[in-house]
């Protein structure tokens, strides 16, 4: 598959969720996403589990050992304010992809059966749902409160600027995982994360540098108010800082170097106009999936068949 040229808009859009209130962060999304769409975005990315929330700082009742029936009641809120995939929060969200003639991509907490998935959703601007990725593993005390993804959710889409392709948060840790999209070979690569430290930003340049492709990053802003103080568990937050995310969004080009951001510290829209002539220059001298591997050497090997639910 070969890479695209010309110019193309892009908006990464670092907000907070209504905490817990999925009909508030649609609202809040939709005005964002025209905000990003105004200033002539053609791809629009929402940061990790956007709706209805990233809920740092909770507990959810939960020690080795016990659950307590608060926690499981901030667990059932969490669950009735996530979405089915397909169903008639997607159809909305189609509806204003389409309305803003752009791809939109956002983090979801999507729930099957009695299982809450962390995923990414790919709308494209005649308002289908192109497709979803699943987080292959939860991190630290998420694998109390999500699911697993499998194989079968190593999306990619093609679009006129070329493949989107890409991983959520520490996902993009794991080098298989990288590796299995790089195969793929996207031009513009999506990094959705709740990860505010400096670390994650020489994380994002190194992908960029291996991948050889922008690399769109995006988190939230997320202050202690934020909260509903009637959770069940909101004492919880008593120990939190005031900021309890800075953000960090950025985008970040395929040599290495910053084309926005990083923004710390409050709600923002990064915009950028990406010239893709940039992804196939910096193949030049480095593909990793071509003239720079080794297959004769190494072989990954990639189940992206899916598991029954």
């Amino acid at each position: 598959m070969s890479f695209k040229s010309g110019i193309v808009r892009v908006a990464v859009v670092q907000a907070g969720s209504v905490i817990m209130d999925k009909a508030g962060t649609m609202e809040k999304l939709e005005k964002l996403t025209h905000e990003a769409s105004e200033q002539g975005a053609k791809i629009i990315l929402f940061p990790e589990a956007f709706i209805p929330c990233y809920p740092r700082g909770l507990s959810f009742g939960t020690v080795v050992g016990s659950r307590s029936p608060e926690g499981r009641k901030d667990w059932a809120r969490y669950y009735e304010n996530s979405i089915d995939v397909p169903g008639p929060d997607t159809d909305l969200l189609g509806e204003l992809a389409e309305r803003n003639e752009t791809y939109l991509f956002i983090g979801v907490m999507e729930r099957a059966g009695g299982t809450i998935y962390c995923t990414l959703l790919y709308f494209g601007p005649d308002g289908s749902l192109l497709a979803k990725h699943r987080k292959l593993k939860p991190t630290g005390s998420e694998r109390l409160i999500w699911g697993e993804g499998d194989g079968s959710t190593l999306s990619a889409i093609e679009t006129p600027y070329g493949v989107t392709s890409g991983l959520i948060c520490w996902e993009n840790y794991m080098p298989l995982a990288r590796a299995a999209i790089y195969k793929k070979n996207p031009s513009i690569y999506l990094a959705p994360t709740a990860d505010h430290r400096e670390g994650w930003q020489c994380s994002m340049r190194h992908v960029a540098l291996e991948a050889r492709c922008f690399v769109l990053s995006c988190n939230q802003f997320v202050t202690k108010d934020m909260y509903p103080p009637d959770l069940a568990c909101f004492s919880e937050l008593e120990k939190q800082p005031e900021i309890m995310s800075r953000g960090g969004s950025t985008i970040v080009d395929p040599f290495g170097n910053y084309v926005a951001g990083p923004v710390w510290d409050r709600e923002d829209i990064l915009i950028a106009d990406l010239d893709l002539g940039a992804v196939i220059e910096a193949h030049y001298d480095f593909d990793v999936t071509g003239h720079y591997a080794r297959p004769d050497v190494f072989t990954l090997l990639v189940d992206e068949n899916r598991v029954a639910e």
